[in-house]
């Protein structure tokens, strides 16, 4: 190859070293060079015998052609003078083969210079390099030479990542490049909520139910004052033929009485049937069972000879099913009145949902109602914990106080004594008396409460959230006057109704009212904001307009007449100039003024989430209740708070009426719907248990005397007298 072939070509990574820049080069020289490692091996064992076979000056034969690649005769290149030098040690080089051209580097850096070796003296006569080197089996040209180079340069690529792997902190374990992100997981599906039935339906049902329980109650009380009356008279002294003669037909009377006791409340012995396939144990569970110990009790004293001659305990259970009756009826009357008020509506003007900061008065929807008041009541839920230790210990009792001391014939007299003082005519009554008393009266109210839950849900945190319509609903607010500096009326009504507008507070009526009458137009206000001084900042029409109270306006440097005198008034400024003043007038509502009493009576403190800069505590203060309590949150969380009402929650109560009253009346009322029902759940199952407790030490003691069935009855009755009055304080407020 000669130099017409190449243009000459500097390159600086060429300087100092021994190979020229614009010189021509040999495929020999090329291997020698910049050869594999193979190549390199070769070149040191041919200078080490050329240092061997220098010293016997063997001469040089005549030159020999390279066969070219392309079958033209090349000549070969000049004898150079090869060094010899002593073989240098090579550091390890990469075990896969690579071939460059002289000029091109794999870093960026250039190599560095090699250091000239120490000057020898040089062998007589040398051997050429040609000679020394062994023949190629065949010719190689320079396209196999640059396509080699290409193949192993890509499959270098292949191998090895451009970015080296980095290594995580504190690990040696080498962090993976990778450009998939991983994918968030998925989140669970929400459960879908069972479909509803049709609550016109369900109100017809729980309306039906209601008839067929209470039908049977007054007989069911006259058929447990029966032997009531007969023990209370036979305890004054008073001989009664028959009953008075032997203890079988006391037994036999009883057992009759106890037996059509259970078919007028049949009801109650369904009802326990259908808690326990629930795996529920409540009141009316206990009192099934209690009858039927007691009318087993009554066949004992008939047929066993070893039981003691004591009155059976039937009168007790007689008169714990009509309780139980009458707690089934009092149940399906509360149903029956919430379902009939929800049904009266699809789309209820407002439902009531809970919030973090408390109750939250929301656009109407009945959808999730009847799946809200469906579920388990708290007092179920206590009894359910609590009365199968009375169930077990009672049995437990009646035989250690019979069977344990020898007298296994009174086994069902104890048990029915035990288990008839366990089963406390409250019971029944926790949670059926309370609900119906607040349904009854929120059915009034226009109000419907979704069961314990639902009450619950939105009583929880004591507060509830008002807002400008609620304590000053539409026609409470009035314009006094309007007056105008330096713009033009209709202007000014315009601007005034487009800032109420974009604000969202109880004035936007108002001032659409008086821009319509005065022939305003509607105008679109721009980057509107809100002021915790109170005032709103936006752009119309390009001018920068301002309103609110005067306390706003002095603070944002707007000039005021000094004989402007207003507590409730409401200004308006364009560029930093007073354009107008309104006149307005709050009037104080006495269904507004009810219910914040009751609110301030029942403990609670309204959330005010005003957007209105007039309405602020002050306000309440005069135009209300003085000791009125409200609590007044910065202005991000009132705008907040007053948004909430755009949402769509949980339905937990409706409301079918406008106004503060209903909506402080179902919040109020559910609080102490919950309280009361806590109370008499707490109450009636304290009695249970020091009822057993006491039972089982007088049996065990056999003082059946004073443990008669009547003292038995006046105990359980003692424990209904406070549920009754808490029950009835719930629609009281």
């Amino acid at each position: 190859m000669t130099s017409k072939d190449h243009e000459k070509i500097y390159d600086p990574l060429m300087e100092g070293t021994d190979v020229p820049a614009d010189g021509d080069f040999s495929l020999e020289e090329i291997l020698a060079e910049y050869g594999t490692s193979r190549e390199q091996k070769i070149l040191q064992d041919v200078e080490r015998t050329i240092s061997a076979e220098a010293q016997e000056q063997v001469p040089a034969e005549p030159e020999e052609e390279t066969p070219a690649s392309d079958g033209e005769t090349q000549e070969a290149p000049p004898k150079e003078e090869v060094p010899t030098e002593p073989p240098e040690e090579k550091a390890p080089r990469r075990s896969h083969k690579r071939i460059l051209f002289p000029g091109t580097y794999r870093g960026h850096a250039a190599p560095p210079e090699p250091e000239e070796p120490e000057e020898e003296p040089e062998p007589p006569e040398e051997i050429p390099l040609e000679e020394a080197l062994p023949r190629s089996p065949h010719p190689i040209s320079l396209e196999e030479v640059v396509g080699s180079t290409v193949d192993a340069v890509m499959e270098e690529e292949r191998r090895e990542p451009l970015i080296r792997p980095r290594l995580g902190l504190f690990s040696r374990r080498k962090l993976e490049e990778t450009e998939q992100i991983p994918q968030p997981p998925e989140e669970p599906p929400e459960p879908e909520e069972p479909p509803e039935p049709e609550l016109a339906e369900v109100s017809e049902a729980c309306g039906r139910a209601w008839k067929s329980h209470r039908s049977t109650v007054p007989a069911a009380f006259a058929m447990a004052l029966v032997p009531i009356v007969i023990l209370a008279a036979e305890a004054y002294g008073v001989v009664i033929p028959w009953w008075s003669d032997a203890l079988a037909n006391r037994a036999a009377a009883l057992l009759g009485c106890l037996i059509l006791s259970a078919l007028l409340c049949w009801q109650v012995f369904s009802r326990a049937l259908h808690q326990l396939r629930r795996h529920r144990c409540t009141g009316e569970v206990l009192i099934a069972l209690s009858a039927l110990v007691s009318a087993g009790d009554c066949a004992a004293a008939l047929l066993s000879p070893e039981r003691t001659a004591v009155t059976p305990y039937a009168a007790a259970a007689c008169t714990a099913l009509a309780f139980a009756q009458w707690g089934l009826s009092r149940l399906s009357q509360g149903r029956y009145e919430t379902m009939r008020t929800a049904a009266l509506d699809d789309e209820p003007p407002y439902l009531v949902t809970e919030t973090d900061q408390g109750a939250c008065k929301q656009s109407g929807a009945v959808r999730g109602f009847y799946n809200t008041f469906k579920s388990d009541d708290m007092p179920t839920l206590w009894q359910t914990a609590l009365l199968p230790i009375v169930a077990v210990g009672s049995l437990v009792f009646a035989g250690l106080s019979s069977l344990g001391q020898g007298r296994s014939g009174d086994f069902l007299l104890n048990w029915s004594a035990i288990l008839s003082a366990g089963a406390t005519f409250a019971l029944p009554l926790s949670w059926s008396l309370p609900f119906s008393r607040l349904s009854r009266h929120l059915q009034k109210a226009g109000c419907a409460v979704a069961g314990w839950q639902g009450a619950e849900k939105i009583s929880a945190r004591r507060g509830l959230i008002v807002t400008d319509v609620d304590l000053f609903p539409p026609g409470t607010i009035q314009l006094n006057g309007a007056k105008a500096f330096g713009e033009e009326l209709p202007k000014v009504y315009s601007y005034a109704a487009a800032m109420a507008r974009c604000a969202g507070c109880g004035l936007e009526r108002v001032f659409d009212d008086l821009c319509r009458s005065e022939g305003g137009w509607r105008e679109t206000a721009c980057d509107f904001s809100f002021y915790e001084e109170g005032g709103y900042s936006a752009t119309i029409r390009g001018e920068s307009v301002l309103m609110g109270s005067a306390s706003f306006m002095r603070k944002m440097e707007v000039r005021l007449p000094g004989n402007i005198n207003l507590k409730t008034g409401v200004f308006l400024a364009v560029d930093r100039q007073l354009a107008a003043v309104f006149a307005v007038k709050y009037n104080a509502s006495e269904n507004v003024d009810f219910a914040l009493r009751m609110i301030r009576r029942s403990h609670m403190v309204p959330i005010l989430a005003s957007r209105d800069p007039n309405i602020t505590p002050a306000l309440l203060h005069r135009k209300f209740y003085k000791k009125v309590k409200v609590e007044y949150p910065d202005l991000s969380t009132r705008v907040a708070l007053s948004e909430a009402e755009m949402d769509r929650g949980a339905p937990r109560a409706l409301l079918l009426r406008e106004g503060l009253l209903p909506y402080a009346e179902a919040v109020v009322g559910s609080r102490r719907m919950c309280a009361a029902a806590r109370r008499c759940t707490g109450l009636s199952l304290l009695g249970s248990a020091l009822g057993t407790l006491l039972a089982f030490y007088l049996t065990s003691l056999a003082e059946y005397r004073l443990l008669s069935p009547l003292s038995l009855v006046a105990f359980l009755l003692l424990w209904v007298l406070p549920v009754l009055v808490m029950a009835d304080r719930v629609g009281r407020y």
